[in-house]
């Protein structure tokens, strides 16, 4: 204790006695979007980071879905290579989809795309947050597969990150996810697909 109170001590005398007050920072508060307005500002923020936004109704988000895997894996991909969360729900699913099983997380690399469900969503930052629930999966699932499809639903969708974290349980394995995985090396060069999937894919529906 005798150092801590010698340091604290040098830098009470550095100070004087008559010290400025200090300005505390105000937070600005959230802004208030309509759903509409939330949901084009999430789509905005997604497809900043180089990821594809499909936008539908809610009860099309099966064909949404597919359309979305047709365009990251070409016309001939073959369903039974896309690894399904288990809680994802069944008019989600490709016909012929593989549920995750809770195999060997290698063994999931095999697969060519993943579809998920989200826990929320943020619109400020562009943010999905996966949150290990069956409507997520396990975090291998949404970072090995080199193609990742994940449907937000409006009542997901949050405007910043304090309402985010509200909604999420504080001990959960979060995955947060801001468009495809990139990372760049000394020289600025952008490369995609290092840490996690390589494209992302999100159906937006509301």
């Amino acid at each position: 204790m005798r150092a801590r109170e010698e340091v604290l001590g040098r830098i009470r005398t550095a100070l004087g006695e008559q010290r400025p007050p200090v300005a505390v920072p105000t937070v600005p508060a959230p802004r208030e979007l309509p759903p509409g307005e939330l949901l084009d500002l999430l789509a905005e923020r997604v497809e900043d980071y180089r990821a594809t936004v499909l936008r539908c109704a809610p009860g099309q988000i099966g064909p949404t879905v597919a359309r979305g895997l047709h365009a990251a894996l070409g016309g001939g991909w073959d369903p039974a290579g896309v690894v399904v969360a288990p809680g994802v729900p069944a008019a989600w699913r490709p016909d012929g989809a593989t549920e995750d099983d809770g195999r060997p997380p290698v063994e999931l690399a095999a697969f060519a795309a993943t579809l998920t469900g989200v826990a929320t969503a943020v619109a400020e930052t562009g943010t999905l947050v996966l949150d290990g629930a069956p409507l997520s999966g396990r975090r291998a699932l949404s970072l090995l597969p080199d193609v990742l499809v994940c449907v937000v639903e409006a009542a997901q969708v949050v405007p910043d990150v304090p309402d985010a974290l509200g909604r999420l349980d504080p001990v959960a394995p979060l995955t947060m996810v801001s468009g495809p995985s990139a990372t760049s090396d000394i020289e600025l060069q952008r490369v995609e697909g290092v840490h996690g999937p390589r494209t992302l894919v999100v159906v937006l529906a509301g």
